[in-house]
């Protein structure tokens, strides 16, 4: 018997997204799970997005083609709004991938989210705040690229304003002053038992309740643990049988 694996519906705007990460950006999403529907929207006959058909036909994803009819309106985010909705009310699926990063989808989200159905948001850094919190998990492109030219540091989405169509954000090396310490430190003393110590793991579930940006990644380390471990203030314990499946604890107290 095959393990059931989520059933997720994939929109892509094209016209606020690279084509380049797409790669990256389906095997990010095979990990939350199936992608049942994968869909794309842009003007495709327009030059800016012509690097997108042969990526498009390369991973079967379907191109709903809007044409640009009048100059500042964008018919592409009504459409992925309209057939996000229908998606929704299908009641075929166990989430929603919007990649995309502007902010006219943060009531999107919201309303997906209100149904009890999970949103997890794909964009550049240059993000809105409101379109990021509006998500219950939101990655940054950057760090999906097979050589990234820079880390991105979480909770540090562009101040509310238009994303610019075409622009590019702004990139950040990792940095240790960018690590949300107050939050993970919350996360432990929240999670604690009465010896002070917290499952590992349900830390980093509760870390990602309050920061939807919030990914190892972004500060250049593979997983939550070999962070915290790196982050100091913290003290990790593996517990269980040596040689065996281990649990890890942590507690706020220790140093670098």
């Amino acid at each position: 018997m095959t393990e059931r694996t989520d059933r997720l519906a994939v929109l892509i705007d094209a016209e606020n997204a690279q084509a380049a990460v797409l790669d990256e950006l389906l095997a990010e999403i095979a990990k939350l799970g199936t992608a049942s529907v994968k869909r794309a929207y842009g003007d495709f006959t327009h030059p800016t997005l012509s690097r997108w058909p042969p990526k498009l036909l390369a991973h079967s994803i379907q191109p709903i083609q809007q044409f640009r009819n009048t100059v500042g309106k964008n018919a592409s985010d009504s459409a992925l709004i309209i057939d996000a909705m229908d998606l929704l009310h299908s009641k075929r699926f166990d989430g929603f991938c919007i990649v995309s990063s502007d902010s006219d989808f943060t009531r999107l989200a919201s309303r997906i989210r209100e149904e009890g159905v999970a949103v997890y948001g794909f964009g550049e850094r240059k993000t809105p705040t409101s379109f990021v919190s509006a998500c219950d998990r939101f990655i940054y492109t950057e760090i999906l690229r097979k050589t990234p030219k820079a880390a991105v540091a979480p909770s540090a989405a562009a101040p509310e304003k238009p994303a610019g169509r075409g622009r590019r954000g702004r990139s950040a090396k990792p940095d240790a002053k960018d690590l949300p310490l107050a939050a993970l430190r919350d996360a432990v003393e929240a999670s604690a038992d009465e010896t002070g110590w917290a499952h590992l793991g349900q830390v980093g579930t509760l870390v990602g309740k309050r920061l939807p940006d919030f990914d190892p990644r972004n500060f250049g380390h593979k997983n939550f643990s070999s962070l915290m471990e790196a982050a100091g203030g913290f003290e990790l314990q593996r517990r269980g049988e040596e040689g065996g499946r281990q649990t890890l604890y942590v507690r706020v107290g220790g140093g670098r």
